[in-house]
């Protein structure tokens, strides 16, 4: 090589190590983010094939990657559901839902914990899940069921039409009111 073929040699690769950590920078954080989806990815399979504790121990480490992972904390909530772990998937839930106030996965499933001990704070919770996704027939039909057993029949219909009008399937889980005999 002569030299001055030498000398640009020199710059050009400067140039390259100064683009790549240029682009590398913000480089660390992008690639713990995709290491925590990847992990909750391969607890999602693990779940799948019922293997809880695996699928556990990768959404904590996703977790312990980006603790703002909203996936991993509901995930943990539906694991902890699963298993009647009633409080920790609250908790997990309510998490996830901090990081993503219209997580309707998360306010739905929070909503369905809540119905015995809090109704009016489920009905809170249904209603957030239907403005953040307003054809969530499920949530229609829960709200529906909860506002009638609640007293509020009216609304509560409503929302049980709704949850027809979304989703015929529905309609077979509603029950047909039984005619009053006539004296």
């Amino acid at each position: 090589m002569n030299g001055q073929m030498r000398g640009m040699a020199f710059p050009l690769l400067t140039l390259l190590l100064l683009v790549t950590a240029a682009c590398g920078s913000g480089t660390p954080a992008a690639t713990e983010a995709q290491r925590a989806n990847d992990l909750v990815n391969a607890g999602l399979k693990a779940q799948a094939a019922g293997r809880m504790t695996e699928a556990a121990d990768d959404y904590h480490k996703a977790l312990a990657l980006d603790p703002r992972n909203k996936f991993a904390y509901y995930d943990l909530g539906v694991i902890d559901q699963q298993a009647g772990r009633s409080a920790a998937a609250e908790l997990e839930y309510r998490t996830a839902i901090q990081f993503d106030p219209n997580f309707v996965d998360a306010l739905y499933n929070l909503a369905v914990l809540r119905t015995q001990a809090a109704p009016t704070e489920a009905v809170d919770l249904y209603r957030q899940a239907i403005a953040a996704m307003p054809k969530n027939a499920a949530a229609h039909l829960n709200l529906g069921f909860l506002l009638i057993s609640m007293g509020q029949k009216a609304e509560g219909k409503l929302e049980l039409d709704r949850a027809v009008a979304l989703n015929p399937a529905f309609a077979s889980r509603i029950p047909t009111p039984t005619p009053t005999p006539k004296h």
